[in-house]
């Protein structure tokens, strides 16, 4: 997996941001130790790009709230499932779009992608 690759598959995550030049070699190398392509086989790569693109996302999230005033990154937060602003209302049926025991991965699509891809690598026996 390469960053040419990757933006070819996730065109929608190209940043221009000069602050951030590394971060998708980084989390492309990192998902690439965790993803064992002799458990995965031809799905290696893809699962290689979802849990990059998943910590490529929240490193995002982390620098936007770095860059608000007074924002702090890294801080755990989870999904909205509802708004309010006067007297307008919005709930989301969070529910339906994550994983159970999915934790931190339900955070992204690309995450509970990756997450049930890795599910189904995790079943059954491996030869070695």
């Amino acid at each position: 997996m390469t960053p040419g690759r990757f933006y070819e598959i996730f065109p929608e995550l190209v940043s221009q941001d000069p602050a951030q030049p590394d971060v998708v070699p980084y989390w492309i190398g990192f998902a690439g130790k965790l993803v064992d392509a002799a458990r995965w086989g031809d799905l290696a790569e893809d699962g290689i790009a979802l849990l990059a693109a998943h910590h490529v996302v929240l490193a995002r999230q982390a620098l936007a709230a770095a860059s608000k005033r007074g924002g702090v990154p890294g801080v755990a937060a989870g999904v909205v499932s509802g708004k309010s602003i006067d007297k307008v209302s919005v709930s989301y049926d969070t529910g339906s779009a994550a994983v159970e025991g999915g934790a931190h991965f339900n955070l992204t699509t690309y995450g509970t992608r990756y997450l049930q891809l890795a599910r189904m690598m995790g079943l059954g026996g491996l030869q070695l």
